[in-house]
């Protein structure tokens, strides 16, 4: 797909090969150096900011009125610094044009906000009325606010928030590609979650677990998950990151569609999880994210979603999923009885 407005990519077929920065225009060179010079005031100002936390954190919390109160006003005065940072290059337009073209660092603030800035204004709208349609709030969890970009694909099949997937798609095990807009690398666990399995003896839907991985790292530059590959090299069992495997998607003739919600939990301070304890003591039937979320100490950063219903090839994953005694149910619509008819009283219409 092509990246950068059409305007400006027609125009490129025709110019020279010029660095963008040395265009020969008068105008643009001296728009340059206005932001240069604007540019440099912000770097001063950066410097200032770097001193000041450095003196705050040399300084006694008893003079800075209390540790909680200093910490408050370190993660304050951070944030001040980041946001020097962007302001310093948001109005440079070789800073644009790198982000245009696909080619950002995302290791820069710069970058990250322009990124994170592109995806709320088109992509997160439509993830929000996907979770808004399919009532995945609040379904499976009360509130839900997304501030990671996470992308679904099983092979080269990348699946759009809400889709429909083959079941013979789905039987194998995707991969996700997660694009976090805040610096540093953080563990995430990947969870699945059917909330749509039928269950006969209460005329109701119950929930069901397809798949736990931990201690994933994640960072504005790692963003490729690839979910089946996770325990390729892994010898230690203790260094294991699938809790529980993939349990491909299956429906039932007749039942309606399922809903397979892909949830991206950031873990509490980097803590690892074992997850051999957790494949052990986790039910894949009747399973509660909530409960698994206050258990481990985790928070939803994002999430995908697809469907998957009956067809063609659904007979055969559940014959290899090993569920071939189900393959023959059919749900059907319960027969509504008409109430008995009552003759009217012939006298009245006389």
């Amino acid at each position: 797909m092509p990246i950068g407005s059409r305007r400006r990519r027609a125009a490129l077929k025709d110019s020279l090969n010029i660095p963008f920065e040395q265009l020969p225009y008068q105008c643009f060179q001296d728009a340059r150096k206005v932001l240069q010079d604007d540019r440099q005031e912000k770097i001063k100002q950066i410097e200032v900011a770097r001193l000041r936390i450095a003196n705050l954190k040399a300084q006694d919390e008893a003079i800075s009125g209390g540790k909680q109160a200093k910490e408050n006003r370190l993660r304050s005065m951070h944030n001040r610094l980041e946001e020097l940072k962007i302001l310093a290059d948001i109005n440079d337009p070789v800073v644009k044009k790198k982000h245009e073209d696909g080619e950002g660092d995302m290791n820069k603030p710069i970058y990250r906000y322009l990124a994170d800035k592109q995806w709320r204004q088109y992509r997160r709208k439509i993830l929000e009325q996907r979770i808004s349609q399919l009532n995945l709030v609040p379904d499976i969890l009360p509130n839900l606010d997304p501030v990671a970009e996470v992308d679904l694909a099983f092979g080269r099949h990348k699946i759009p928030h809400g889709d429909f997937v083959d079941s013979l798609i789905s039987e194998n095990v995707p991969r996700l590609k997660v694009q976090v807009f805040d610096k540093g690398e953080r563990l995430v666990t990947v969870v699945v979650v059917d909330p749509d399995v039928p269950i006969v003896q209460r005329d109701g839907f119950d929930y069901r677990c397809h798949f736990i991985a931990s201690n994933i790292p994640i960072s504005p530059t790692s963003t490729s998950i690839a979910l089946n590959q996770l325990d390729l090299r892994v010898k230690d069992a203790s260094a294991k990151h699938i809790a529980l495997p993939w349990l491909p998607p299956t429906a039932h003739r007749g039942a309606p569609y399922h809903r397979l919600a892909v949830f991206l939990l950031r873990q509490a301070d980097g803590k690892v999880i074992d997850t051999a304890k957790v494949g052990d003591s986790t039910k894949r039937d009747g399973f509660i994210l909530r409960s698994f979320m206050d258990k481990q100490k985790l928070t939803p950063v994002g999430v995908t979603v697809f469907r998957t219903k009956w067809d063609e090839n659904m007979a055969g994953v559940m014959q290899r999923a090993g569920l071939g005694d189900q393959v023959n149910m059919e749900f059907k619509r319960k027969r509504v009885e008409p109430l008995p008819y009552k003759k009217k009283d012939g006298a009245r219409y006389r």
